[in-house]
């Protein structure tokens, strides 16, 4: 059953059938059970808590059944339980797995938990090793080597050959995860197509799976800036138009990828695309959601300050609009906005301070209060020698 579908039933079947057997009838089938044990696909066949618990529960009935008998498995059983204190579903396994790992190494050499660590961390690093060019920040072999690095303590030093060329493997600078020989495809084939925009419900959710799809791109800080620049370039009109989508969620993440292309673009980006931009972030600033609004108010921020100081001209009458719009933010109801609003005001004062001063003086008697406006004047005006 194992073999052809490992599931927490089969393993549970699995143990009682081990407590249930005598230890002279069990004592010849010891290592072909550990060792099934320890094959991938059972050992990690799910992440599940009860899965481990209940592959937790084999290796105990083995230790507690054929004890001495179970020291020519010591290295498959340690594996099991290494894999079970690394399955993300199984955290709060831990004290039972040391638990069990002290009862095997009391039966394999009267020892504790360290003495098996001590035999067996080389040979389970090598183990390891094989599928390290693999590894990405979620395979099962890596959380299964941080257990093993927390946890083997001093024997970690005698396993110093085997430890020291992994890490230098897995820790080359030039060593990207693996879904990055395959980005061009993804976004291309994959992400932009389902971006797009298409009647009914079925593709609204489409949708917003592949904003999030993206987000988890942009915002893990894997991708190198100019990998995603290449994103920017191929996907930013759709994310622009998801600005628009029924989900609140999605429109909060759109903004919030426009503000890392922006933040990559370092300012060069085409002229027509960039002034395309801050018109669609400008309709959040109205969105029903104050999340959205706010994460639409950074990225004008970081829109003003990709305007490079030595093209400004060239796009004077778009920021003296946004000056305008943001001016009429200023007065907002809610005061984070204001707040927000006020420091994107700042931030892009620079540009065009003697437009500023005069949009400001021309609105400050209409707004609630003048406080904010007055702040605002006083920034201005305050850097204005430095100009």
């Amino acid at each position: 059953m194992l073999k052809k579908s490992p599931s927490p039933a089969g393993l549970l079947v699995l143990a009682a059938i081990i407590r249930g057997c005598p230890r002279e009838a069990l004592q010849p089938h010891v290592n072909a059970i550990a060792t099934e044990l320890a094959h991938a696909h059972v050992r990690q066949g799910s992440e599940s808590h009860l899965y481990g618990e209940s592959l937790l529960l084999c290796v105990q009935a083995l230790v507690a059944v054929c004890r001495e008998d179970c020291r020519a498995a010591g290295l498959p059983l340690m594996e099991v339980l290494v894999t079970v204190m690394a399955l993300a579903g199984a955290t709060n396994l831990g004290d039972k797995v040391q638990q069990t790992m002290d009862a095997l190494a009391a039966v394999d050499s009267g020892g504790d938990s360290q003495d098996l660590y001590r035999d067996h961390t080389g040979p389970l690093l090598e183990r390891l090793a094989a599928s390290q060019h693999d590894w990405t920040v979620h395979s099962a072999e890596l959380q299964q080597f941080n257990v093993l690095v927390t946890h083997a303590g001093p024997a970690l030093g005698e396993a110093l050959p085997r430890l020291v060329p992994l890490l230098r493997s897995c820790l080359q600078p030039a060593r990207d995860p693996q879904l990055h020989s395959y980005l061009d495809t993804v976004v291309k084939d994959i992400l932009a197509p389902n971006l797009q925009w298409h009647a009914g419900r079925t593709a609204t959710a489409i949708r917003t799976a592949a904003v999030s799809c993206v987000w988890a791109l942009v915002g893990c800080e894997a991708l190198s800036a100019a990998q995603i620049l290449d994103l920017q370039d191929t996907l930013m009109p759709q994310v622009l138009s998801t600005l628009e989508e029924d989900s609140q969620m999605t429109r909060l993440t759109s903004c919030r990828i426009i503000n890392v292309f922006l933040k990559t673009s370092g300012g060069v980006i085409d002229p027509d695309k960039f002034v395309k931009i801050y018109p669609e972030l400008l309709k959040r600033l109205n969105d029903i959601s104050n999340d959205v609004r706010l994460a639409a108010a950074s990225a004008l921020a970081t829109w003003l300050e990709c305007v490079r100081r030595d093209e400004k001209t060239l796009y004077q009458s778009d920021v003296q609009f946004l000056y305008r719009e943001l001016l009429l933010h200023l007065d907002d109801p809610e005061g984070t906005v204001q707040d927000a609003v006020l420091g994107v005001l700042k931030a892009g004062s620079a540009l065009f301070p003697d437009a500023l001063l005069r949009e400001t003086e021309a609105v400050i008697h209409k707004h609630r209060s003048p406080a904010y406006c007055e702040q605002l004047l006083q920034h201005v005006r305050a850097a204005l020698p430095a100009q």
